[in-house]
């Protein structure tokens, strides 16, 4: 089809923004859907490039506007950014405007000391090379991946501050920050007029580490959203591994989740949660998309996919009732902070 100037394949669902739900981002001005597509996993050399591009669509036509990616995101690295620069130039360039495009750097993607870390040279470089991957001109949000303890502060949140006015980035993140390190890096940039928009933190009914080290409390003090990664806790959140490692999962070969979190206790601990699920009339990563997002300072779940199913049943967790009382507190029984975690 012919839309305007482009020349593409698809032409978007006229009702995608009937269903899904958009949340404010800190004290910005910018709404983000609830559900976000992480390009993390699945999106390298690996996958087939027509399932991945029919994965991305699918979650435009749901109404995911906001897509995460990363110089390391592969394999291999920046692989990515590429398969999304392919489906933004074939498919997506005339709906450019409608789309929330965020890329990070800082954490190693090579053995150059020029490719790690939070230097002025290692993120403003990473940038461009992402700009050339992802064919656009700008992304919505440049993020430091990882703090750097080596690399001064000021000449992070410099760099950081210097994207925005140069106008290849339209706000600035951090991921990975601990709250102090993000309070100190949003105060900084607070100075430079580019306020810190979002930290982007693992986030799970397993990993309650916002909330134990404060980072929930300094969002709302500083005024900055999350954007929460690995909320379904690379798949012990679901009910895929309830009776044990089923052939081809993740768990196998996987460097963010070993074959020993598989043990009797967590399947113990996630079985309770799945029968809290099943008696609401929804599945177990319902039920935990449900309960990141029950946080206000919580602005969006970033969530991966290997079909459309998998996003069809994703988003449909924005449909049911609020989590009461007596619910929560019957999670907070069976999911312990620390199940199955690598550390």
């Amino acid at each position: 089809m012919t839309h305007g100037a482009f020349e593409t394949t698809h032409a978007a669902a006229r009702d995608r923004y009937d269903r899904m739900a958009y949340r404010r981002a800190g004290r910005s001005g910018l709404d983000l859907p609830a559900l976000s597509l992480g390009l993390w996993q699945k999106f390298g050399t690996d996958y087939a490039y027509e399932t991945q591009r029919e994965i991305i669509l699918h979650a435009f036509d749901l109404g995911i506007t906001h897509f995460d990616n990363a110089d390391r995101y592969g394999p291999p690295h920046r692989a990515a950014q590429q398969v999304f620069g392919r489906v933004l130039a074939r498919d997506l360039a005339p709906y450019r405007d409608e789309l929330v495009l965020s890329t990070k750097a800082g954490n190693p993607i090579g053995p150059s000391p020029y490719l790690r870390g939070g230097s002025r040279k290692s993120l403003l470089n990473s940038l461009d090379h992402s700009l050339r991957d992802l064919g656009t001109d700008y992304v919505d949000v440049f993020y430091h991946h990882r703090a750097d303890p080596s690399t001064p502060l000021e000449e992070t949140a410099s760099a950081l501050a210097d994207a925005v006015r140069q106008g290849k980035a339209l706000y600035a993140g951090v991921s990975n920050y601990t709250p102090e390190q993000a309070h100190a890096i949003a105060e900084l940039l607070r100075v430079q007029r580019v306020p810190l928009l979002v930290h982007q933190p693992r986030y799970s009914v397993f990993d309650r580490t916002p909330e134990l080290s404060g980072l929930l409390d300094t969002a709302a003090a500083d005024g900055f959203g999350l954007v929460v990664y690995s909320p379904l806790a690379q798949g012990l959140l679901t009910d895929k591994y309830l009776q044990g490692i089923p052939a081809g999962a993740r768990a196998e070969n996987s460097a963010f989740l070993s074959p020993d979190a598989i043990d009797a206790v967590y399947r113990e601990r996630a079985a309770a949660l799945n029968a809290l699920a099943q008696g609401r009339g929804q599945s177990l990563a319902q039920l935990a998309l449900q309960w990141v997002l029950r946080r206000p300072e919580v602005t969006s779940a970033l969530i991966g996919a290997s079909s459309t199913w998998q996003l069809d049943h994703n988003v449909k967790a924005l449909d049911f009732p609020p989590l009461t009382d007596d619910e929560l507190k019957l999670i907070d029984e069976h999911g312990v902070h620390g199940t199955g975690l690598n550390r």
